[in-house]
């Protein structure tokens, strides 16, 4: 159960939340940004994030905090949403570093493809993150049950997220709440899996 402190609120453009973001965003991928950014990914994220228009903008954040102090966040967006990103308020903010995101992107290119896919209809939760100090609080399920109640007031038809196949433990977790494993990357018995889609019907 959550501390009854805990609240959910929109995020803001603004830069220390934009950096709060940053580190929220690179710790449920597991350190991608960092790797495609390099050592100023938090810096080039948080300038990138104030601006409206793309994946990473404010306007699809919602922070958790308990006592005023953020605790964790969820980003997510609708298909059409998706459909008009651009990738310029990141490639802006990236600065030199751009050329090392578009050769990341280059190299991770068929991965790239299938998470960069939200089909019609999808409400798509692309990262959601919590302190690990305060996992197993509740906050994870106060984050994942707006981004139900979110998607379900945009009239999406599913919810979708993309998990680590190595990640167990939250397969298991959004299986309890009523995902189930729709696509897997890659689809080949002959190379392991590196992460399932879940979707769940709204």
């Amino acid at each position: 159960m959550a501390d009854p402190k805990t609240r959910l609120r929109p995020a803001k453009p603004e830069r220390d939340e934009g950096l709060v973001f940053a580190r929220y965003l690179d710790q449920a991928a597991e350190g991608f940004f960092g790797f495609m950014l390099g050592r100023q990914a938090a810096s080039i994220i948080a300038d990138a994030y104030a601006e409206p228009g793309h994946s990473l903008s404010y306007e699809h954040v919602v922070f958790a905090e308990r006592d005023g102090v953020i605790v964790g966040m969820s980003l997510a967006y609708t298909s059409e949403q998706h459909r008009e990103f651009s990738d310029e308020p990141l490639e802006r903010a990236a600065g030199r570093a751009a050329r090392r995101m578009k050769m990341t992107r280059l190299l991770l290119a068929p991965l790239w493809r299938i998470l960069e896919t939200v089909p019609e209809g999808d409400f798509y939760l692309q990262a959601i993150a919590v302190d690990p100090e305060l996992r197993g609080a509740g906050i994870g399920s106060l984050l994942l049950e707006d981004a139900i109640e979110r998607g379900t007031r945009n009239g999406s038809a599913r919810l979708a997220l993309d998990v680590a196949a190595k990640n167990d433990g939250a397969r298991r977790l959004y299986a309890r709440r009523g995902f189930s494993e729709s696509s897997e990357w890659p689809s080949t018995r002959f190379v392991p899996t590196v992460f399932v889609r879940m979707t769940r019907t709204l």
